[in-house]
C-alpha cells in the first residue's frame, strides 16, 4: 500500500532536483552572459586601460607570463585594476585581465579573474568561510609565488575554452610560448593605477607587490 506514494514521492524529489540544477545551470549562464556583456571591449588593450587596468612592472612575479609549475597549461599576462581591490567582488567588474601572448605579438583576452584579498573578506565574514562567485568557491591563490598578501581568487575562461574547466586556474590550451614577441605590449600598459593602488597595499601589508598602475590613452 506505501510503495505507489513513496514511489511517487522519490520521483517529485527527483524531477525538483533536476529542475533546481537547470535553473541554477540557467541562472550561472545569464550572470555569464551579463559579464560577457561588461567585458568585451577589454579585449581591446586600449579600452582595458582606460577603464584602470594595466600591467604589472617589470622586476615582480606577476609581470611575468604565468605557466603552471605541473604542466597543466598556463595562466597568461595579468592587468589588474588595483582601484577595483577594494574588499568587494563584482562580477562586471573583474580585478584582472587575463591576455594569452599570441605569435602576432598581441595580447589575446582569455579569461577574468576575480580576486580578494583574505584580510579585507575575513575583517567582514566570519572565520572559514570563503567567497563564492557563479556557484563556485574561489580558490586560496599562491601568495608566495606571487610575492602579495594571501589572497583568493577565481578565474573564469570566458573568452577561450579550457578542456580543464571553466574555473580552473590553469588552461592547458593557453601557452606563454610567444611571450617574448609580447613582451612590448605588456610593458607599454603599465598603468598608474594598478602601480598605486598596488602600492598602497603593498605598504599596508608589508607586502613585496611593488605595482602602481597608470591609465594608458
Amino acid at each position: 500500500m506505501t510503495r505507489r506514494p513513496t514511489r511517487f514521492m522519490a520521483a517529485a524529489l527527483a524531477a525538483m532536483a533536476l529542475a533546481s540544477v537547470a535553473i541554477g545551470g540557467a541562472s550561472a549562464r545569464s550572470d555569464l552572459s551579463s559579464v560577457r556583456e561588461a567585458t568585451a571591449r577589454f579585449h581591446s588593450l586600449t579600452q582595458a586601460g582606460r577603464a584602470g587596468y594595466g600591467a604589472f612592472p617589470a622586476g615582480v612575479p606577476l609581470h611575468e607570463c604565468i605557466s603552471s609549475l605541473t604542466g597543466a597549461g598556463a595562466m597568461g599576462i595579468h592587468w589588474v585594476n588595483g582601484n577595483l581591490l577594494d574588499g568587494t567582488l563584482d562580477p562586471n567588474k573583474p580585478e584582472v585581465l587575463v591576455y594569452e601572448p599570441g605569435a602576432d605579438g598581441k595580447l589575446h583576452l582569455v579569461a577574468l579573474e576575480y580576486v580578494i584579498f583574505q584580510a579585507d573578506w575575513y575583517a567582514n565574514h566570519a572565520a572559514n568561510t570563503m567567497p563564492m562567485l557563479f556557484g563556485q568557491e574561489l580558490m586560496v591563490g599562491d601568495a608566495a609565488r606571487f610575492q602579495i598578501p594571501p589572497f583568493f581568487a577565481l578565474h573564469v575562461w570566458l573568452y577561450k575554452d579550457n578542456p580543464s574547466g571553466l574555473f580552473a586556474s590553469f588552461n592547458p590550451s593557453v601557452s606563454c610560448g610567444s611571450a617574448v614577441a609580447s613582451a612590448g605590449v605588456a610593458a607599454a600598459g603599465v598603468s598608474a593605477a594598478a602601480a598605486t593602488a598596488a602600492g598602497r597595499l603593498a605598504v599596508a601589508r608589508d607586502s613585496r607587490w611593488l605595482c602602481t598602475v597608470t591609465a594608458t590613452a
